[in-house]
């Protein structure tokens, strides 16, 4: 395997709309080209400088990107000792680019290389936190129209029944999630409310609890028949979720876990231990999504996956990574991620830029 030479990366936002931002990821290895994704959180965990990206910028300039260059490998899971040097989002962005250089270099579909065996990927949409119950309506009637067949609402105490039950009347087959965010306990008021979502037909109950609460999620999973799905953000918890019967379902994040090689070891587990797996992409310009549409084709993602990009905005990948009634396919003819990567407009919109070389 040619060793990595060139570890680039860029600060990029999105020039108009919500004015997303991510970092990219950008390896040479030989004559491929890798690429990975991290978002730059906004609201309360936005990065305090501009371009920082929350620490990974550094994470990846002066640990991750050095400890790659000239680094002898034979296969994705050799890099993980140096993803490991940062934070998990930017491991996952770095952990990404290595499976695409790797996969490029050998002219073989990510799909494939990760094992997966599906063809196409069923699409969800994620529903923002809205007050007005009719704004909801509309949005999720925009979800269904699209042809997405499983929503995920956010939920909080004091405003949970009451928008589940509107769904639910209005779409009473509609696979719907419930992302409780770890904002609830084991008080009655709160278990009672957990309880009225299970018997309006909620598919999974995500995060109701906080995170290192695995014993509390056991006891609603016994309490519940909608499956629970606690925050995982490692193997060791999901090892320990699963001996707890903390659950009957996983959340694969990229970003959370720390790339494909963890997201696929985590899949492994939950789908031998029978939970049903649904993913989801990082980023707004399209190398998250792609990636997160190659570990969705493995066999145990059951459930609906938020893998496609939203229509209407700029697009830095070719094809898009775009659901057409409800389906994204999987590429399967092209090596890597499968799309061509707009690099002169990510050059042109970088804010900010690294390069690291042998």
């Amino acid at each position: 395997m040619p060793q990595i030479h060139g570890c680039d990366a860029y600060h990029v936002v999105m020039p108009r709309g919500r004015r997303p931002e991510s970092v990219l990821v950008r390896l040479t290895g030989g004559d491929a080209v890798g690429w990975g994704e991290m978002a730059v959180p906004a609201g309360p965990r936005a990065p305090a400088g501009p371009g920082d990206g929350g620490g990974a910028w550094a994470d990846i300039e002066e640990r991750m990107g050095p400890a790659l260059i000239g680094l002898d490998w034979e296969r994705p899971e050799d890099v993980s000792a140096a993803a490991d040097l940062g934070a998990r989002e930017a491991a996952a962005a770095i952990n990404t680019a290595c499976w695409d250089l790797w996969c490029r270099t050998r002219g073989l579909p990510l799909a494939h290389a990760l094992s997966g065996t599906r063809t196409s990927i069923v699409t969800g949409a994620r529903i923002s936190p809205e007050a007005n119950l009719d704004t909801i309506a509309g949005r999720v009637n925009q979800a269904v129209g699209a042809g997405h067949t499983r929503v995920t609402l956010d939920i909080r105490p004091g405003w949970d029944i009451e928008p589940v039950r509107a769904i639910r009347q209005a779409y009473p087959t509609l696979a719907l999630v419930a992302d409780a965010g770890h904002a609830y306990t084991e008080s009655p008021e709160h278990l009672a409310v957990l309880e009225a979502l299970d018997s309006y037909g909620v598919v999974v109950i995500e995060r109701p609890f906080p995170g290192g609460d695995l014993a509390a999620h056991a006891r609603l999973q016994l309490r519940v028949g909608s499956a629970v799905a606690p925050a995982v953000g490692d193997l060791e918890t999901l090892d320990a979720a699963l001996s707890l019967d903390a659950g009957r379902a996983l959340h694969l994040r990229l970003d959370r876990l720390g790339g494909l090689t963890a997201a696929r070891s985590a899949h492994d587990l939950a789908y031998a231990a029978g939970w049903d797996v649904w993913c989801s992409g990082s980023g707004a310009f399209g190398i998250g999504q792609a990636a997160a549409v190659a570990l969705a084709s493995l066999p145990g993602c059951t459930l609906p996956s938020d893998v496609s990009d939203p229509a209407g905005g700029p697009v830095f990948v070719t094809p898009p990574v775009r659901s057409s009634g409800g389906v994204v396919g999987v590429p399967l003819t092209q090596p890597g991620l499968g799309h061509e990567i707009d690099e002169e407009r990510i050059e042109r919109l970088a804010t900010r830029r690294m390069r690291l070389s042998a």
